[in-house]
């Protein structure tokens, strides 16, 4: 008797459900998170926020990280990198990487969407300031919560072959961004430091291959190897996929190791690390700001970078490579949704601002003018991604999948 109420009152609260699907629901936090931060850092309350983050707990000499920041950028986001490695190292073996056909496109789009935002960065920013070019690989990368949260946002629209390869580019993405920060953010190094943290890593591979059984030896061994790497003079992030490589996919009962540690922490990791991290680096104070600065060479070549560079190198090298039998077009999937979610690969939240700290260490003005960059293209990225993935043919045959699979995720 109230069925014909019902439908139109869950037809009305079906886009507010959306919100909180598996998909959407990691992408939506950072979201909050990061319009919370920018209230409070532009509220009575901005001195109150910079002293928590930014007040010293001790001196420098007594120990490096010294700051609430500090500790939530190169400690607490180890799990995050950690949570990361254990992705790719799955993808590696049994996951859409670990055969060439299924890594041909996603390796060669993530490179192209790296490729295409620095280039177009270096261009806007290099010819206005070359201090700038340090900042380069900042509109690089993709944040994966936030993508795949806007294609839980469409549910079946979009089908499943595109919602993995989104997926996949975003984990080649994030090994690309985890070797740039490695190789081009190292400031100096400790030759004795580093030599201690490759004998560590030896030996948590060791410890692989003869066999250890215990998760808990693999965790004591990753908190000694992020120390070492902390002091080596590469970033201590590192550390936490270094160490998620060495854990072995084996246990002793039988159920793989490497799948039960990334299925225990990647909750705390989409729901609590990252979110704390964003709180407190997306924090921008735009009150004081003139239009000048929003649209300054820094922010644009960002901005631009995420918006345009990514789906311009991901969009043109599936075309050029699909026209020229290098690799399949995703199944299932019209040029259209392709390209609204090479759009959705300018979402660039957490490396980005992950980056942006590394590049332009010390300096708060290019750090502030990175962020708003980084909002901008992330911002008009999820929206025009979603526009155009929102007016894309639907498909019904993927409903039912879609359903199966949300209904299976705990």
């Amino acid at each position: 008797m109230l069925e014909p109420i019902r439908k139109p009152i869950r037809r009305a609260f079906a886009p507010v459900r959306a919100l909180f699907v598996s998909d959407a629901s990691a992408g939506i936090l950072l979201i909050l998170v990061a319009a919370a931060a920018m209230v409070v850092a532009n509220s009575p309350l901005a001195e109150d926020y910079e002293r928590l983050f930014n007040g010293y707990l001790w001196s420098k000499d007594t120990f490096y990280l010294n700051t609430l920041h500090l500790w939530i950028n190169d400690g607490l986001m180890v799990i995050f990198f950690f949570v990361v490695g254990l992705e790719v190292k799955r993808e590696l073996i049994c996951g859409e990487l670990s055969s060439a056909d299924k890594r041909t496109l996603p390796i060669m789009a993530a490179a192209a969407g790296m490729a295409a935002p620095a280039l177009i960065y270096v261009t806007i920013a290099g010819n206005a300031d070359p201090q700038l070019i340090r900042g380069w690989a900042i509109p690089a990368a993709t944040d994966i919560a936030f993508a795949m949260g806007v294609l839980g946002l469409l549910g079946s629209r979009v089908p499943a072959s595109l919602r993995l390869f989104l997926l996949t580019v975003a984990i080649v993405d994030d090994i690309g961004a985890v070797l740039v920060i490695a190789i081009f953010y190292t400031a100096h190094l400790d030759v004795m430091w580093l030599a201690v943290a490759i004998a560590l890593f030896g030996v948590m591979v060791g410890m692989n291959r003869f066999g250890v059984k215990h998760f808990w030896p693999f965790i004591l061994m990753a908190v000694a190897l992020w120390f070492a790497v902390l002091f080596s003079g590469v970033h201590a992030t590192i550390a936490g996929v270094l160490a998620a490589l060495t854990i072995p996919m084996r246990s002793s009962d039988g159920h793989s190791m490497l799948e039960k540690a990334e299925h225990g922490l990647a909750p705390w990791s989409a729901y609590l690390v990252v979110p704390i991290f964003g709180f407190a680096n997306a924090g921008v104070h735009f009150l004081d700001m003139g239009i000048e600065q929003v649209f300054a060479p820094l922010p644009l070549a960002i901005a631009t970078g995420l918006f345009v560079g990514k789906q311009l190198g991901i969009f043109t090298i599936i075309v050029v490579a699909v026209k020229l039998g290098i690799a399949r077009k995703p199944e299932n999937a019209s040029w259209m949704e392709i390209w609204g979610v090479s759009i959705l690969t300018g979402i660039g939240f957490t490396m980005s601002l992950f980056i942006s700290e590394l590049a332009f260490q010390g300096n708060r003005l290019f750090v502030e003018e990175a962020k708003i960059g980084i909002l901008l293209g992330s911002i008009v990225s999820a929206v025009i991604g979603y526009i155009a993935l929102r007016i894309t043919t639907k498909h019904p045959e993927e409903k039912q999948i879609y359903e199966d699979a949300r209904s299976s995720t705990p």
